[in-house]
């Protein structure tokens, strides 16, 4: 008996040794890989910061300037996307009425037929089969016909009183703003508030011309300040949001001759307009007739006029499950759609639904949860401001905290697969981050690594961040 404890004893001496060996010799080479990126000419003005956990227990493996405050780009989504889980939970669904105010008779509606956005991004999307354009727009269509409306006196309203008047984060800057990826957060969405705009390039150093939108939007007008440069340069192409009371949008930048789409993605500026005039145009290309012009929030506060309420509700539209919102949030970096889950978070706490109130639940939620808010210095919620600043201690500390609750599967799967490592990436002007998980011998690991500042191409500097990483395989 006494042999047989020994022999189990000396054992476990074995294997703590060889686990403490093995521990030992992954921090030496991330130590030495570390200060290889930390060295690097693109990293000599730089500030570098990386935080490896045991994603089980917490345990810290490694830190190189753990609580340096950087900018985290996307990887913030991380954060923002963990924190819907909590708090909404996985099976939670935006929900969109559509009714009217007003009186039926004989088949005509005497009031208006309105679409009340309560934040739902994924209304209009091409993403899943019952959220795109034609689906969303016939199931209203069939909602008014089972109604027995057959004409309408009055008018089609997108309603976007829910979130107020700021659907941009402070702190974004301006040149971002008409992109696809700077498109506010609106409480009534459409087709994830973005529309295309053909290009015609010509000759390097020629103008580019407009050749149309897709779809087609009548109701705004664009002047091209473009150029085509020179093949190997790429997009670099940026809409402007109209101004004041103009319809027009400008194009400024370069295009280069060889970019094959043809095309550059813009954000409606009046995303529940759109919607309004879409549903306007289906209804009478069906023959249902409609005396009034399409309306929204904006256009009617821009005449003194306030949007009515929707007194009899004909259907509720009901958006996919957070799981699958998260999903394409992180995997195709969707800033719509984190800025919208923050709002949601806001809601659902019961505040005023603004972006600054979203992130102060956030930091509340992980406050009690031990991790000090000044290590996370949010000013929106998927990354796009470069006023943005977070430790990777405190996104691995958040991340590692994903890994013990029932919906970590679906989160694990909304990462994508950079380097052959589930990781989110994160990049705006000069910055560069990853987070995610890896299996390092057996043990499982969590990892925030980000470079703010560096100099030279993003490629090079994406190199040197993963073979750090490559020692966690």
């Amino acid at each position: 008996m006494k042999s047989s404890l020994r022999a189990r004893f000396s054992l476990l001496l074995l294997l703590t040794a060889t686990q403490a060996w093995a521990q030992t010799s992954l921090q030496q080479k991330l130590s030495a890989a570390f200060n290889r990126l930390q060295t690097d000419s693109q990293c000599k003005y730089a500030s570098v910061s990386l935080t490896v956990l045991d994603a089980r227990t917490g345990e810290q493996v490694f830190a190189g300037n753990p609580n340096m405050g950087l900018a985290p780009g996307s990887t913030l989504k991380t954060v923002t996307t963990i924190t819907a889980f909590n708090l909404l939970g996985k099976d939670f669904k935006y929900q969109t009425p559509f009714g009217y105010n007003g009186t039926i008779a004989n088949g005509t509606l005497t009031g208006d037929i309105i679409i009340k956005g309560n934040g739902d991004p994924t209304l209009g999307s091409w993403r899943w089969a019952n959220t795109t354009q034609n689906y969303v727009l016939n199931e209203l269509v069939a909602a008014l016909k089972k109604a027995g409306i057959k004409k309408i006196n009055g008018r089609i309203i997108g309603d976007d009183t829910l979130y107020g008047s700021q659907s941009v984060p402070d702190g974004w800057i301006w040149q971002d703003l008409g992109t696809y990826y700077g498109a506010g957060a609106t409480a009534l969405c459409w087709h994830e508030n973005q529309f295309d705009i053909n290009l015609k390039t010509g000759p390097a150093g020629s103008a580019v011309k407009v050749a149309g939108t897709t779809p087609d939007v009548p109701y705004l007008t664009f002047k091209s300040e473009l150029t085509t440069g020179a093949a190997g340069t790429g997009d670099n192409a940026y809409p402007y949001l109209p101004t004041g009371l103009t319809n027009m949008m400008y194009l400024r930048g370069t295009y280069a001759i060889d970019q094959t789409k043809k095309l550059i993605s813009a954000a409606y500026p009046d995303p529940a307009f759109d919607a309004a005039f879409r549903l306007l145009d289906t209804l009478r290309r069906l023959g249902i007739t409609v005396t009034g012009a399409p309306e929204s929030t904006l256009s009617l506060t821009a005449k003194g006029l306030q949007t009515p309420p929707i007194t009899t509700t004909l259907t509720t539209l009901l958006s996919p499950g957070l799981s699958q919102i998260v999903y394409w949030t992180n995997r195709k970096s969707l800033n719509l759609y984190a800025e919208e889950l923050l709002k949601a978070i806001a809601a659902k706490a019961g505040k005023e639904v603004t972006t600054a109130n979203g992130v102060a639940v956030i930091q509340n939620f992980w406050k009690a949860r031990g991790i000090d808010v000044n290590a996370m210095d949010m000013i929106d919620g998927c990354g796009l401001s470069p006023e943005d600043r977070i430790t990777t201690q405190t996104v691995a500390t958040i991340m590692q905290s994903a890994k013990k609750e029932s919906w970590f599967a679906d989160f694990y799967d909304s990462l994508p697969v950079y380097n052959d490592m589930h990781m989110k990436s994160g990049s705006i002007h000069n910055v560069q981050a990853y987070t995610g998980y890896q299996t390092h011998q057996g043990r499982e690991l969590v990892f925030s690594i980000m470079v703010n500042n560096y100099n030279g191409p993003g490629k090079g500097i994406r190199e040197k961040m993963f073979r750090v990483l490559d020692e966690l395989k």
